[in-house]
């Protein structure tokens, strides 16, 4: 007789976790999208060990992670889906790596002073670039993706611990 209440007991605990499903699904979901934004944040330059690179020194990268990304799941095709997300139009060159190629560019001039400076009319230019090949990428996203797998199985198992109980 007893089983049988044990076993009654834990159809109606995953009978009420199958409802509550959607909601958990959608909770760790979100969790785990602004833990892999802010592990995105944190590996984007610059860093507090570097602030070697062009644009580095306005972190607008950096903060493109938060406004860029979508936290909040929507359901598409039966699925929940959350977006990871940065708009800056450098951001996959930082990301994946990219070449470095010497070229010419048309206005740019070193004026008296030694600085680079841009003549509107065109005239003048000089050869840019760079005596490194190729600029290796900071792989953030690849980074990201993997601390969104680790928070989710860590708040799903979490969740599957609690109904279990």
């Amino acid at each position: 007789m007893s089983y049988t209440v044990t076993l009654q007991q834990r159809i109606q605990q995953l009978k009420k976790a199958q409802a509550d499903l959607p909601g958990i699904l959608s909770k760790a979901a979100k969790g785990a999208t602004e833990r892999a934004v802010e592990k995105a944040t944190e590996k984007t330059p610059p860093t507090l060990n570097s602030l070697r690179g062009t644009n580095t020194r306005t972190g607008e990268m950096k903060q493109h992670w938060a406004t860029d990304s979508k936290i909040n799941p929507e359901i598409r095709g039966g699925q929940l889906v959350t977006v990871l997300a940065n708009d800056k139009e450098y951001a996959s060159y930082v990301d994946q790596g990219h070449r470095m190629d010497r070229h010419f560019v048309p206005g740019l001039v070193v004026d008296e002073n030694g600085m680079l400076s841009y003549n509107p009319d065109g005239k003048g230019g000089i050869v840019v670039g760079t005596k490194t090949k190729y600029i290796k990428g900071k792989f953030i996203v690849d980074q990201a993706k993997r601390e969104y797998e680790r928070v989710i199985i860590l708040a799903l198992d979490e969740e599957i611990r609690r109904l279990m109980d």
